[in-house]
């Protein structure tokens, strides 16, 4: 049985999947008659804590305030891990956040992807076409540079080294990031580690399990990297913005543009002085982002 908990800025939400692991949502805001959902989706080892800020933003946007489900993937934040790495898939993936969204009777809604979020919109558009009201891409396409996979792999593939604070995280991430962000502010960096981290019994600990780095050996990356063209080609009809980080090196400008040939409707915005992926709660995006999703409802 799904159960929801808690009463203050959002509630927690768990589910059974299919294969029987507990996962983990957050919900924003009640649902609303005849005003759909928001469904926010993180990056690889990223969880739902990234779009608390932004999620705020949208549940308490006037005039038309809109709930906001942020995920938990198996493997991250509160969501059981998987002892069996090899169902660290975005197709698996793509069917916990069906499933998530089955137990909360969500049958359509506004996608919000960043990163690998993105890669399981895709996959959504496909499984389940008619769920998808609008979609939002946070610094990711239907093709996605090599070299830019390879850094986040190289990243991930040295560890977690020892943190016992958070000024030790927050250092860390300015070490291994700084050079893409460099618009970033300290209140930036501090919420960036107060989502990226919990605290373990001998310090900070990155909320995820460590075996998902597992999940990239043996990718090639002096070989071009497999595409999702043809669904991205079917969403063709559905509201699109696509954000994209000044300095990524995941989404390049040549794809950004190809994506708006095949998709003549497409928003873009580009952020300045950040890369992969943009902090959507900086700046102006979280009002671009609610202005986009209300103009895509009225449509």
């Amino acid at each position: 049985m799904p159960e929801r908990t808690g009463d203050g800025e959002f509630s927690d939400f768990f589910y059974t999947t299919p294969d029987g692991l507990t996962l983990h949502a957050r919900i924003y805001g009640e649902a609303r008659e005849g005003r759909g959902p928001v469904v926010c989706l993180p990056g690889l080892t990223r969880n739902a804590r990234d779009f608390h800020l932004l999620a705020l933003h949208l549940a308490s946007h006037a005039p038309l305030p809109r709930q906001v489900i942020a995920f938990d993937y198996r493997g991250r934040g509160q969501s059981d891990y998987d002892a069996n790495i090899g169902n660290y898939t975005v197709v698996t993936e793509a069917g916990d956040i069906l499933a998530g969204l089955a137990a909360l009777g969500i049958g359509e809604a506004a996608f919000i992807g960043t990163s690998r979020g993105g890669l399981i919109i895709h996959l959504l558009g496909a499984m389940q076409p008619a769920m998808l009201k609008a979609v939002v891409f946070n610094d990711i396409g239907p093709a996605i540079e090599a070299d830019g996979l390879r850094h986040i792999s190289d990243y991930l593939g040295k560890g977690a080294p020892k943190l016992q604070t958070r000024a030790d995280a927050i250092a860390t991430q300015k070490a291994a990031h700084g050079a893409d962000f460099p618009a970033l502010g300290e209140a930036d960096w501090e919420t960036m580690v107060d989502a990226l981290y919990r605290t373990g019994p001998k310090g900070l600990i990155p909320d995820f399990d460590p075996k998902l780095v597992e999940t990239l050996a043996g990718i090639d990356f002096s070989q071009p990297l497999p595409t999702l063209w043809p669904q991205f080609d079917a969403l063709s009809d559905i509201p699109m913005l696509a954000i994209r980080g000044e300095n990524s090196r995941l989404l390049s400008k040549t794809t950004l543009a190809e994506m708006a040939r095949r998709h003549p409707t497409l928003k873009t915005m580009t952020v300045a002085g950040q890369g992969h992926a943009p902090f959507l709660e900086t700046g102006d995006l979280p009002a671009a982002i609610a202005s986009f999703i209300d103009d895509a409802a009225r449509a």
